[in-house]
This record gives structure tokens, sequence and C-alpha cells, in this order.
């Protein structure tokens, strides 16, 4: 469970950081990812309508918060992250989107 301090629940920072945040894309989620001002690195998710109906929505951010709890320390120290799902990812499994979000990661700078 990625715990409460790790969230980013204001939708004004949520859309400071997509909107200024460097884009890490992947076939099935985009990492937007800026410098935040906190100790600890903060994230928040977005799936939209275009990715399907309310059921298949909340099933991939269910499995999004799942994979980026354990590699949460590996993004830079006090970033703020949005993790956001394309179309396919209402489609794909859990290992496609593990694999995806893992390849994100690696292009996001270590500092």
């Amino acid at each position: 469970m990625l715990p409460a301090s790790a969230r980013l629940r204001k939708s004004s920072e949520i859309s400071a950081v997509m909107k200024s945040g460097t884009r890490f894309s992947a076939k099935l989620v985009v990492l937007h990812v800026t410098s935040g001002s906190t100790e600890q690195s903060k994230v928040a998710f977005a799936v939209g309508k275009n990715v399907g109906n309310s059921v298949i929505r909340h099933r991939v951010t269910r499995q999004l918060r799942h994979i980026v709890t354990p590699v949460l320390p590996r993004f830079p120290t006090g970033s703020h992250v949005v993790v956001r799902a394309l179309p396919a990812a209402a489609t794909a499994t859990f290992t496609q989107l593990t694999e995806n979000l893992e390849f994100a990661l690696t292009k996001v700078p270590k500092s």
C-alpha cells in the first residue's frame, strides 16, 4: 500500500507536475516528474476516461499503485511524480504494466 505521506493529493499540484514536469513515456504509461520541495517523493495517478469505464480505470489505478509502491525509492529524492495511464493500459496485463513502468523509470535521471 502506498503510504499517505507519499501521495500527491491536491489537483493544483498534480496539474502543475503534468504541465511543467519532464515526461518519460513508454507504450502504456507516461511519467511526469518534477523536483519537489519535500524530502520524500510523492506520487499521483491519472487514469482518464479514455482508458475505459469506471471499473477498468480503477483496476488500472490499483495495479499501478501496486507496481509503484516498491519502486518509489528509485525516484529522485523529493520528486513529485504523476503516473498517467494511456488507453492501451486498459487491456494490458499486470506484467506488461510492470515492464512499461520499469522501462519509463530507467529514463528518469537519478539526481
